[in-house]
């Protein structure tokens, strides 16, 4: 693809750069996106100043991540032509799929708001841009993709681990949430689809598949498959050169027995569910629109620690979500207290545009809402060092992370450690040779220490 007009001299092919944010789903499809845009003849780089195409995918799950997302565009903005280099800016995603018009209106150096289902439009987007006729547009189809395969990546984590998409979108209308709206119903990849995308990912090096989706535990259920997170979970544990399978977004409602008794059995499903359950009180339960009540949840956490040996939880709570008394939120500090989660995240309720949830009464105040979350936050703290200082003397498996040049740790990971969003285990750098520094070695190591949320540990002797 020769660029014309440009004040530079003619070369080929193009040059891309690309930001992603937000969540990993969208990660994926930034992979996906770039690997389109290589087989196109795009070439990738990261310097955003040496760039001809650039591309920011966006979230817009939340107000906050929305001004992340204007941030970047504000920077990248400065490479535009005729200050730059870059000829088409492209804004692409959640936030675009809701203010197109508005990203466009906004900003005059974007040449294209695209949405989460026209993708496929954007190597013409680029073509039309690079070209002599350039127009800027906006594209945000409501017509909702099924799944297909996501192999054609350019991977953008580390060799070794990945994340491997089994869904797409979600049916459960909680009455905070916008997903519904931006990425439509539940859509699940085709079981043959993902195995063989696996497979792929596990010839290109990777040991860990991360699944991911909206709502994970819903796997298969618009596909008629009986049990179908299970089956998926009991193929892919059979494939050779996999390690390690790890299970992220669950729905607390839609955990099946069969699921527990897969994740307890197989032996590369890590014992570790990430499980976001929000809130504890039936109050709060009822009017967030979630399909489980606090008996349940109770009943289900109790089962899952009792059928899983060594699991790891790690959960996501709101607190100051619309009608919250003190009474609720203290029904939610008392179960996060006794409950002890491995891992914890929290965040204080933001009212997002054209949900139910910021049409009800009874907002909360923010003071009111950041001090709960501050409390919360603080119990949570606690709970986590006394669980870090619980593995001091244990042995266990890491993979090696890859750790700037120069620091004292070598960055790793165990089995009850998933990538981004979990603490890590540190292991002395004097401590390793050469070759046990790579990203993606596996050894194993003994803890030694605890250093508030991460873990200490040194090769263990055999």
């Amino acid at each position: 693809m020769k660029q014309k007009n440009t004040g530079y001299e003619e070369y080929e092919p193009a040059t891309i750069a690309m930001v992603s944010l937000g969540c990993p789903k969208n990660l994926v499809e930034s992979e996906t996106l770039l690997g389109e845009l290589a087989q196109a003849g795009l070439a990738v780089t990261n310097d955003y100043a040496w760039a001809d195409v650039l591309i920011v995918n966006t979230c817009g799950f939340l107000q906050s991540a929305q001004a992340e997302a204007a941030e970047v565009i504000d920077q990248l903005s400065q490479f535009k032509y005729p200050s730059g280099r870059c000829r088409c800016l492209i804004v692409m995603g959640c936030w675009s799929q809701i203010a197109g018009k508005e990203i466009l209106s906004r900003w005059k150096e974007i040449d294209a708001a695209i949405g989460v289902n026209d993708r496929a439009s954007i190597v013409p987007v680029i073509v039309k841009t690079l070209g002599e006729k350039p127009r800027r547009i906006v594209q945000t189809t409501q017509k909702y993709l099924a799944m297909e395969s996501e192999s054609t990546r350019l991977r953008l984590t580390p060799q070794h681990w990945c994340y491997l998409r089994i869904s797409e979108g979600c049916s459960q209308r909680c009455s905070f949430c916008r997903i519904p709206a931006i990425r439509g119903g539940y859509r699940s990849k085709p079981l043959a689809t993902i195995i063989d995308e696996a497979k792929t990912m596990i010839a290109d090096g990777a040991r860990e598949l991360i699944l991911i989706g909206q709502e994970t535990t819903n796997y298969g259920s618009d596909l008629n498959l009986k049990d179908g997170l299970a089956q998926l979970l009991r193929r892919l544990n059979k494939l050779p050169g996999i390690d390690w399978i790890r299970l992220m977004y669950t729905y607390p409602a839609n955990f099946t027995d069969a699921t527990i008794n897969a994740i307890a059995e197989l032996e590369h499903v890590v014992k570790y569910v990430d499980i976001p359950l929000q809130h504890i009180s039936e109050n709060i339960l009822n009017r967030m629109g979630r399909r489980i009540g606090k008996d349940d949840t109770l009943k289900l956490m109790e089962k899952l620690r009792t059928r899983i040996p060594n699991l790891n939880i790690r959960t996501t709570l709101i607190v100051g979500f619309p009608g919250e008394t003190e009474q609720d939120f203290d029904e939610l500090y008392n179960f996060v207290r006794d409950f002890k989660f491995q891992a914890m995240g929290a965040f204080a309720y933001s009212p997002e545009p054209g949900t139910k949830a910021a049409k009800l009464k009874d907002q909360i105040p923010q003071d009111i809402k950041l001090a709960r979350l501050d409390r919360l936050m603080k119990l949570q703290r606690k709970i986590a060092f006394a669980h870090a200082k619980e593995k001091v003397g244990q042995k266990f498996d890491v993979y090696i992370e890859p750790t700037p040049a120069g620091r004292k740790y070598i960055l790793a990971r165990n089995s009850h450690q998933a990538p981004q969003v979990d603490p890590v285990t540190l292991i002395p750098r004097d401590q390793l040779t050469t070759k046990f520094t790579r990203p993606g070695t596996k050894l194993t190591v003994q803890c030694t220490a605890s250093r508030g949320y991460d873990l200490i540990a040194k090769p263990a002797k055999k």
